[in-house]
């Protein structure tokens, strides 16, 4: 008899424990959606209401340096080695000793302040730059010290044809997030390309490790998030964010992020710690596709952290106005 109850209390509990497993795993999904809900709606409100109030910062001498040393057309790894010096000369050269027209001058001073007008309307306001730099010092380190060395190594012993499938591959699986993104910008014309991408690469693609819409049926994928799509319905960036280990970003952007956090399929069919797994196997993949190119920057930059900035708002605000 006292067995019998004894395996009986043994069967309850394990009973007990199944039924707890799929309960955690619910805990934790709902954890996140919360979590991103709720980060969603606060920098939303909080986007809406600072946009009017962020100021535009005016650009010193070193930062309009610095953001033609980022947006230049012609200056890549290939360029930056011979277009830093001429520019450095130029900045020390001596003007030469002939007669000089008084109009000039005017000529060059009206000049100057326009540009520096208009490298006003080409900056983000940056209040909380100290904040901000620091984590950028935080970030620079994080890619020299573990980032870079680990793609590094990861580079050697995959080839860059297998890179690249990989990361066909998770752009496949975040095509839902395009779809939606295209719908919410009237993009119809758009999501219906990347629904077709999707079965495509999908089936013809091998589960979207090689691109098949794009090389045989001509079909680009569309760069679309909920960041864009908050600027086209005409919220502003409000300020600069550096977030430590996810980089450039604004309040409006954060919220983006938020946004396509909760339309991601992955957030609901994976656990957090394989989430993070899969993040980091792809933040590695990505950086080993890309090494070369942050150097160079922060090479041509007089300051890296208003290139990075200025850059990084250049380059949203021509993907919110592109169509």
């Amino acid at each position: 008899m006292i067995v019998a109850n004894m395996q009986e209390k043994d069967e309850h509990l394990e009973l007990t424990r199944s039924d707890l497993r799929p309960m955690k795993r619910i805990q934790s999904v709902c954890g996140v959606k919360m979590i991103s809900w709720l980060v969603f709606f606060l920098t939303l409100v909080f986007t809406a209401c600072a946009v009017p109030c962020s100021a535009e910062t005016v650009p010193t001498r070193e930062d309009e340096v610095a953001v033609v040393l980022w947006s230049a057309p012609g200056l890549g790894p290939e360029h930056a080695d011979t277009q830093v010096p001429q520019l450095a000369a130029a900045s020390t050269s001596e003007p030469p000793a002939e007669a000089l027209d008084p109009t000039d001058f005017s000529d060059e001073e009206s000049s100057e302040s326009g540009d520096v007008e208009a490298g006003a309307k080409e900056s983000i306001a940056d209040p909380i730059e100290p904040v901000n730099r620091a984590f950028f010092h935080f970030n620079d380190k994080l890619y020299f010290w573990v980032l870079k060395p680990v793609a590094t190594a990861y580079k050697a012993v995959l080839s860059e044809e297998l890179r690249v499938c990989f990361r066909n591959f998770f752009s496949n699986l975040t095509t839902p997030v395009r779809v939606g993104n295209c719908l919410l910008q009237g993009e119809f014309k758009g999501a219906g390309n990347e629904a077709a991408r999707f079965g495509i690469n999908t089936t013809l693609g091998f589960f979207g490790f090689f691109d098949q819409g794009k090389d045989h049926f001509d079909i680009v994928k569309q760069d679309r998030d909920f960041g864009q799509t908050l600027g086209k319905w005409g919220l502003g960036p409000a300020f600069y964010i550096n977030w430590p280990f996810l980089g450039p970003s604004s309040l409006r952007d954060t919220a983006g992020f938020a946004g396509d956090t909760l339309m991601d399929p992955q957030t609901y069919l994976l656990t957090w710690p394989v989430s993070t797994g899969v993040k980091s196997f792809k933040m590695v993949n990505e950086t080993s596709l890309a090494i070369g190119d942050y150097e160079a920057v922060k090479k041509a930059a007089l300051d890296p952290y208003i290139a990075l900035r200025d850059g990084y708002y250049q380059y949203r605000e021509n993907k919110i106005k592109k169509k």
